[in-house]
């Protein structure tokens, strides 16, 4: 463990006046920006740290790095990040200290095994080579091990730990090789943007006039994004590990143990020299400088405080029993920075131009090079090369608060070794946001998620049973009432609250021909809806939407709830100076989705007039009230079934609840939910935001080429849209799995034969054909074939390619 920071021991230079980028920061982090911008081209960059490199939390860090993540992606870039060291290494001449030992992690409960199983088989469409591997050869791979109540092992030959201070310096060293300029002891004091959206980045050595600013400013990153006006939702959180004497197991051995992470004893261990490096993520946690961190803090330790992580290092020391016998050289108590969710927070800021973030990065040994890269590409290139939405700053909203922050921060250090399951609601810091109707839904047994902060209907339990749904990878206690509710919407009419999602209002002279620029389908007429996707300039997906023309110039888009900032930013960035009206009205406009195929007799009995099938047809939309209910009107279904999407503003939402619940009284009306939904969509083969509808895919790949429109002259990404479309990486195919108990949830890998072909993007049981239903991305080549499997929970279970949607392939019904 090295924990006294190293430097080049350069002579220090003149501060440039002029750059293209600086990124506010000296830890593994902001030098990974750094580098990764001059590795793309951009060498007219500086680093400016407040004190020395490293200081803050990188230069004590356990060092440890890893490849597991539950999403994909960021497990993608935390792999990507193993081959940076030796790559910085070799620029350099400095050494990381590179230890790549691999990892075992340990499973002492069924659930845990079903967590370790499924992350297994996401690896194998990921490229990385893990095994699940018996007990005795974990035993033998770290023999200090005991193996006692260990019902499973998961090997992972990547995993391994570093020198903090060594990747650090190599990653500045590196980028001062291409051009770059490193400036310590240079605090940033102002932030200063300037009317063509460049900034005055102010410090005590002088003033740096830049196109793009970078906040990697790590424990201080809360009080540079403030110099901008900006609020940051994460917080510092004391971390404790402890440092062994000599272990004579450990001298006694040829080879370097591996490293052990023991999820129910919630800690993580190392070798350190002929000792141990042993750390724990304890429930008894700590916030620390909640109120800023000092500016005259950098290079020290916290007071330990052995007594609070005491518990855990009892049931550590149980799996280690050879610790027992040997004594603690050190205690390490330091600060890292955690957000609400544990992922970094990074990317672009909406509605300030070139500032850029790279903040939150708890595991930055793990993903310091993915994130270097991302923020790196998003600069240069305005996009990164994949899909970081689950890093991005704006999966956050207003809502992320102080308060909220604070409760969700210390919930998420106590699980950070816990199994969050796929069905698990987390209920710190809720319900935030809800909607009038929330009580009502709640007395009708509401099971309810939570998107973007507002509180969702999932599902509803029967009377007299505790709305909750118990966490497991397999079906829980919602399975039946699930099957229920899409029984209602298929044979009756369901009424869905869609106040989660997205609604923005685009209006004024310009509005139709600046639409026209951004989306790749033609524009509706008036009293008409189209759906089309948003392609960035690289011609990925940037958005699945619903256009409603209201009028000549004014329109409603709806989208993806929890992408509301993420558009927002996207919008704002393309608006032009005049002309065009944009404002989101996430938080104007509530309302219920009517489905089902007495959907038209209910409105009718609501007083809506003039729906018939001829007076209100397929993708309609019209102003008119619902009764006595002012509303908008849009007839489109997300459940395959005739059905209307209805929004009011938030006074008129329980007059409207009133309205319809009177009017389906004698109808069959079944207040569903969001597992319904799903269960619905994907029997319909109908993609989401976020599982088949990424900035990973295309629309060729995402089966939406046909909402595309090359023809209709220029529009944002269409270049790029034209040169993919006759080369695919992916074909979505709809597949039906001879499951058990278990359906599958989404990134369960696809084979043809013993091929890893594709990848699971959604999944559920199909209620109304009775079968087990996914949607899976898989290679071009085999995508025609019959026969498939998908591996689920640790089996490969056979799967059959359907010829067409299991529900209603023709669209007969949301169309009668």
């Amino acid at each position: 463990m090295v924990l006294i920071p190293k430097t080049d021991n350069q002579p220090p230079k003149p501060m440039k006046t002029h750059t293209q980028a600086v990124v506010i920061g000296g830890g593994v982090v902001g030098c990974s920006v750094l580098y990764h911008l001059t590795k793309l081209g951009w060498t007219d960059v500086v680093l400016v740290e407040r004190t020395e490199l490293t200081a803050g939390s990188t230069w004590h860090a356990a060092g440890g790095f890893h490849t597991l993540n539950s999403d994909p992606n960021v497990a993608k870039l935390q792999g990507y990040t193993l081959k940076v060291f030796e790559e910085i290494e070799r620029i350099s001449g400095h050494s990381c200290g590179l230890h790549k030992t691999g990892g075992l992690y340990l499973a002492s409960s069924n659930e845990r095994l079903d967590y370790l199983r499924s992350e297994h088989a996401k690896h194998r469409y990921l490229g990385i080579a893990s095994e699940m591997v018996s007990v005795e050869e974990a035993v033998r791979l770290n023999p200090i091990l005991d193996p006692t109540g260990i019902k499973g092992v998961l090997w992972d030959p990547s995993d391994g730990h570093i020198d903090p201070s060594g990747v650090t310096n190599a990653y500045a060293k590196s980028a001062q090789l291409s051009g770059a300029e490193v400036y310590r002891d240079a605090p940033v004091l102002e932030l200063n943007q300037q009317p063509d959206g460049t900034w005055q980045v102010v410090t005590p050595k002088g003033t740096i006039h830049t196109e793009v600013v970078v906040n990697a400013g790590g424990l201080w990153a809360r009080e540079v994004a403030a110099l901008a006006g900006v609020f940051l939702p994460i917080f510092p959180m004391e971390h404790q590990y402890l440092i062994t004497e000599a272990v004579p197991e450990i001298q006694a051995l040829d080879e370097e143990i591996l490293h052990c992470l023991d999820f129910e004893g919630e800690s993580y261990l190392r070798q350190e020299r002929e000792g141990v490096v042993l750390g724990v993520y304890e429930r008894d946690c700590k916030h620390w400088s909640v109120d800023g961190t000092p500016q005259d803090f950098g290079l020290e330790l916290l007071a330990p405080d052995l007594e609070r992580i005491m518990p855990k290092l009892e049931v550590a020391y149980q799996r280690y029993p050879c610790l027992a016998e040997v004594g603690i050289k050190q205690i390490i108590n330091g600060a890292m920075v955690f957000a609400p969710d544990g992922n970094p927070t990074i990317g672009p800021v909406p509605g300030l131009r070139n500032l850029f973030l790279a903040c939150g990065v708890m595991a930055g040994f793990s993903q310091g090079a993915g994130v270097g890269m991302s923020v790196a590409e998003w600069i240069i290139e305005g996009e990164p090369s994949m899909d970081v939405f689950a890093m991005d700053y704006a999966r956050f909203g207003k809502w992320a608060t102080r308060r909220y922050t604070h409760a969700k921060t210390r919930e998420n250090y106590q699980r950070r070794f816990q199994i969050t399951y796929p069905n698990e609601e987390l209920p710190a810091g809720r319900p935030l946001r809800t909607t009038p109707v929330y009580e009502r839904l709640k007395a009708q047994n509401a099971v309810f998620g939570n998107a973007f902060g507002l509180e969702h209907a999932l599902w509803f339990a029967p009377e007299g049973e505790a709305p909750y749904e118990t966490p497991t990878f397999r079906r829980s206690n919602a399975f039946g009432p699930t099957g229920e509710e899409c029984r209602a919407v298929r044979e009756a009419v369901g009424l869905l609250e869609i106040s989660n999602y997205a609604k923005y209002e685009v209006s004024g002279p310009g509005a139709s021909k600046w639409l026209d620029r951004l989306f790749a389908n033609t524009l509706p007429g008036v009293g008409r809806v189209r759906l089309s996707p948003l392609l960035s300039e690289k011609g990925k997906l940037y958005g699945d939407f619903t256009l409603a023309r209201l009028s000549d110039e004014r329109f409603l888009l709806i989208g993806s709830g929890i992408a509301e900032t993420f558009h927002t930013r996207w919008f704002l960035h393309h608006l032009p100076p005049s002309g065009v009206q944009f404002r989101s009205r996430c938080s104007e406009l509530f309302g219920f989705a009517v489905a089902g195929p007495n959907s038209r007799t209910l409105l009718e009995q609501a007083g809506f007039q003039d729906c018939g099938s001829g007076d209100f047809r397929f993708l309609d939309v019209r102003e008119q009230d619902v009764g006595r209910v002012p509303a908008t009107v849009v007839r489109v279904s997300f459940t395959g079934e005739l059905g209307y999407e209805i929004y009011v503003e938030p006074e008129w939402q329980l007059a409207l609840h009133d309205t319809l619940l009177a009017a389906g009284a004698d109808l069959g009306l079944w207040h569903f939910g969001g597992r319904a939904l799903q269960s619905l969509r994907v029997e319909k083969g109908f993609g989401s935001w976020t599982r088949e509808y990424t900035p990973d895919y295309t629309p060729w790949e995402a089966a939406m080429g046909r909402f595309v429109k090359l023809d209709k002259g220029d529009f944002l990404g269409r270049a790029a849209a034209t040169e993919t479309k006759d080369a695919p990486r992916y074909t979505l195919v709809s597949l039906e799995i001879a499951a058990d108990d278990a359906d599958a949830l989404g990134d369960e890998p696809v084979f043809c034969g013993d091929e890893v072909v594709g990848f699971v993007t959604s999944g559920a049981y199909g209620h109304t054909v009775g079968k087990s239903l996914a949607l899976a991305y898989v290679s071009p080549k085999v995508a025609q074939q019959s026969e498939f499997a998908v591996e689920l929970l640790g089996e490969r279970r056979a799967a059959t390619r359907l010829s067409e949607v299991a529900v209603d392939p023709a669209g007969a019904r949301m169309r009668s």
